[in-house]
């Protein structure tokens, strides 16, 4: 690259770097910067051939033009300004920045001593300036050229109530997928191959929920001992799809990716992670925001300002006070909706991001905003409704038009199907949407996402394998993860070659998968839990670049995965398991019309004592699909028919009385008391008793009765 010999003033809007067919325009916000420096590099991104001085500034914004400039061009900054720690102030111009606004983030962070704004190892600490460059061990920005044929692409609008999410990890889903070329496992090309399409298809998914794509960080202490941030929840560009996942290098991959996975139907939504950054605590290494501004994109302390308000527990937390912080987060939000296309977001820890000084606030700035903008208050809004903070637990309390991780659902199902007592008043709660929850905000059942497993935590066939988690891997000596797993390892640790322990964990995997699949809300599916994968009850596997979907199929995988399918479909054509409205517990249709009756296993409906015996853990619950009242969304009629589902997580047998409804027996649908989840003849008439064998689950159909039962000739 020859040296740019023309610079022009250029904008302060957009920010980042812009193609605009003739040049590319660079913007960066900093409101203590004394002096911003442009850095342009080689193609390699190892020789810094030339440094521009910004010399505008509007708004707190320095700007320049190159029309001497194009799409490939690799870039970063040099921001001069007091490295006064005390102050909040961490400017360092030896360190070379990444742009915050970068659309492309090539290569890798190599760590070493430099890429420290302080002297590593100084008896100050992060006191001591360090002059040493560091950039040789950093990545470099790369101008685009955001030109892409989308077409006619569509986003598929699945409504909240038919969804079913798939929390899936780029790379570990085709990484050792035998029909994905080699150069295409483990990237966005991969996940939009016509196996891996065909996969998620078959499996009746609607929406695939990726974890975070975002350009992140591998953590120096996980790479010195051998590691990587394997899930990703270590951010250092909004804007810049990781590069890791791609097999082209391109950003037109990532939205090749969302095109197609649109043409099947399937929707797209993004895990992200707004809440802090790579950098990292007060000893973190200077990458890109603590050398742009510290002071405004961080939290720090009052009384320090040295150090840093950590909600996250990852060091830092990201000043969403700030209105130019608080604008990068739109900005990248809109950028993903807008230019790549996705459908939806999940929040990390997103209580950290409602916090105007130091409580929650639930109507803060962020809530507003969202709310008002025309496109994000369009697309899917889901909360993990938590961070580590004093008031950070906000399950249930976020606003209208937000859908929150229930993980009071988890830890009841989860419970509840261990055997645990006197829970069968919060298990009927969670089965049916929640509505404690969300109901008095004027939410519906889909502001529940259902879920006994996902990335955080054991997998489905880890949490019917070990009581105990084992991180060893890990090497932090068994120290992380948690300790409340709420699980059962069905009377053997680990790995067994038991048939009657086998028995129990297949069945005791598919009660969970049928409960989160016929439960009122929206049903989440951790990626593999269709066919036991494990982690070698690894409950924090966020380091572990290995534990891949298994691809093989052996003969448990195989009716693992069949029941789900099943048991998918039967929700998909079934809308009494996918309410809009909560159930009211009254007549709908007509006078003694109940849309809902919750029975107990001698006959009859649950009483008051009933519900509160400490002791009891079965019961079943009447749907009553002929009493809807409600209509789809073009405003049709929705009518199904009615339902029993019988639960037992007792031990042992319960003979359960049939309910004898007028016109109708029952016919099995579901009993994951058999091997492939359903019972092959399975009829029964209205007033006799099931044998609900223990830790089972079962579904029946209402039918009508023949001519012949009826008395008629």
């Amino acid at each position: 690259m020859n040296p740019i010999t023309a610079v022009w003033p250029g904008q302060p809007n957009p920010r980042g770097a812009t193609w605009d067919g003739e040049g590319v325009n660079f913007a960066l916000f900093s409101e203590n910067a004394h002096k911003v420096e442009l850095c342009l590099f080689d193609d390699e991104g190892r020789r810094e051939i030339q440094r521009i001085e910004l010399r505008e500034q509007t708004d707190l914004v320095w700007h320049c033009y190159l029309p001497e400039a194009r799409p490939g061009l690799l870039y970063g900054y040099r921001v001069h300004g007091p490295y006064k720690p005390e102050d909040g102030h961490r400017f360092n111009p030896n360190k070379l920045l990444l742009d915050p606004y970068a659309k492309n983030i090539a290569g890798q962070v190599r760590w070493s001593d430099a890429l420290f704004g302080y002297t590593v190892g100084n008896k100050r600490e992060d006191l001591s300036l360090d002059r040493r460059d560091s950039a040789r061990g950093m990545p470099k920005c790369k101008v685009i050229d955001p030109a892409f044929t989308w077409g006619e692409d569509r986003r598929p609008k699945v409504a909240w109530n038919d969804m079913i999410i798939y929390e899936a990890h780029v790379r570990g889903f085709t990484m050792s997928h035998p029909e994905v070329p080699p150069a295409m496992r483990g990237t966005y090309a991969g996940l939009s191959s016509a196996p891996a399409i065909e996969y998620l298809k078959r499996l009746g998914v609607t929406t695939v929920e990726l974890m975070p794509v975002h350009s992140f960080v591998d953590d120096r202490t996980l790479v010195e001992r051998g590691l990587t941030n394997y899930w990703g929840y270590n951010t250092i560009g909004y804007f810049a799809p990781e590069a890791r996942y791609s097999a082209s290098g391109k950003v037109a991959e990532f939205k090749t990716m969302v095109k197609t996975l649109h043409s099947a139907g399937l929707e797209v939504i993004l895990d992200v992670v707004y809440n802090h950054t790579a950098e990292g605590s007060q000893l973190g290494p200077t990458l890109s925001f603590r050398g742009v501004d510290n002071a405004s994109y961080y939290r720090l302390t009052p009384e320090n300002k040295r150090f840093y308000a950590d909600y996250t527990g990852c060091g830092n937390t990201l000043n969403m006070v700030h209105p130019r912080v608080l604008q990068l987060m739109m900005d990248s939000l809109r950028y993903w909706v807008g230019e790549m296309h996705v459908d939806g977001f999940r929040f990390d820890l997103a209580s950290a991001l409602a916090r105007e000084l130091h409580a929650v606030d639930r109507l803060g700035a962020f809530f507003d905003i969202l709310r008002q903008d025309p496109m994000l208050s369009e697309v899917k809004l889901i909360a993990e409704p938590w961070d580590l903070g004093e008031g950070g637990y906000q399950v249930g309390n976020f606003p209208t038009g937000w859908s929150e991780w229930n993980d009071k659902y988890r830890d009841t199902m989860r419970a509840y199907w261990k055997g645990d007592g006197g829970l069968i008043g919060e298990f009927a709660q969670r089965l049916t949407g929640s509505s404690d929850l969300y109901g008095h905000s004027g939410r519906r059942p889909h502001a529940s996402i259902n879920y006994v497993c996902a990335h955080d935590g054991f997998t489905l066939a880890d949490l019917v394998s070990y009581n105990d988690k084992h991180n060893e891997a890990n090497q932090e000596h068994n120290r992380d993860g948690h300790d409340h797993n709420l699980s059962w390892n069905c009377g053997v640790e680990g790995p067994s070659d038991d048939p009657a322990v086998r028995a129990l964990r297949a069945r005791q995997q598919r009660n969970l998968i049928a409960t989160v699949l016929l439960s009122q809300g929206v049903p989440m599916l951790l990626a593999g839990d269709e066919v036991g994968r494990s982690q070698q009850g690894n409950n924090n596997a966020y380091c572990q670049d290995g534990f891949w979907l298994d691809w093989t199929r052996d003969e448990e995988r195989r009716k693992l995965l069949a029941f789900t399918q099943r048991v998918i479909a039967m929700r998909r054509d079934h809308p009494v398991f996918r309410r809009r409205l909560f159930y009211k517990g009254h007549a709908e249709s007509g006078p003694g019309v109940k849309d809902i009756a919750w029975l107990r296993p001698e006959g009859g409906e649950m009483t008051d004592d009933e519900w509160n015996k400490h002791y009891a853990r079965c019961l079943g619950v009447y749907l009553a699909g002929q009493a809807l009242t409600e209509t789809d969304l073009r405003g049709r009629p929705v009518r199904d028919l009615n339902f029993l589902l019988l639960f037992n997580a007792h031990h042992g047998p319960v003979p359960f009385r049939l309910p004898d409804c007028a016109g109708g027996d029952w016919r099995t649908l579901i009993d994951t008391a058999f091997e492939d989840g359903l019972e092959i003849d399975g009829s029964f008439a209205g007033g006799a008793d099931y044998e609900l064998q223990g830790r089972s689950l079962v579904l029946l159909r209402q039918v009508d009765r023949t001519p012949r039962e009826n008395g008629a000739e």
